[in-house]
């Protein structure tokens, strides 16, 4: 298993799915709801997380198919953690930890399924 080089190719996956959160903040200006805070927070938060995981996690070398496996699973898994983000940082939504993972992952996922 080589770490760093997951590491790396999930702060890239990171700052990538940052990019997902600036549409809201668009529309949340352009409609004035005031929520756009938690978009920015959560963005700055995704994508200084990838940067860092990225910038500090070494040497770049090849995947093998067991790294391949390995980033699939963190990937699902810190993604739905950090698309929760949003939902903990609103002060328009109270929504706890469990509630607000759910949520990232039901729409995630497409599955339908919500707390709200």
């Amino acid at each position: 298993m080589h770490f760093p080089t997951i590491l790396r190719v999930l702060g890239t996956l990171l700052m990538l799915f940052s990019l997902s959160m600036l549409p809201p903040i668009i529309v949340a200006l352009w409609y004035e709801y005031g929520a756009e805070m938690a978009f920015v927070w959560a963005f700055a938060i995704t994508l200084g997380t990838g940067l860092l995981l990225r910038l500090f996690s070494g040497a770049n070398q090849s995947l093998k198919i067991r790294d391949g496996f390995l980033v699939v699973v963190l990937f699902w898994a810190v993604l739905s953690l950090f698309g929760a983000l949003p939902f903990i940082l609103s002060i328009h939504v109270h929504m706890g930890f469990t509630n607000a993972v759910f949520e990232s992952v039901s729409g995630l996922t497409t599955t339908g399924s919500s707390m709200m």
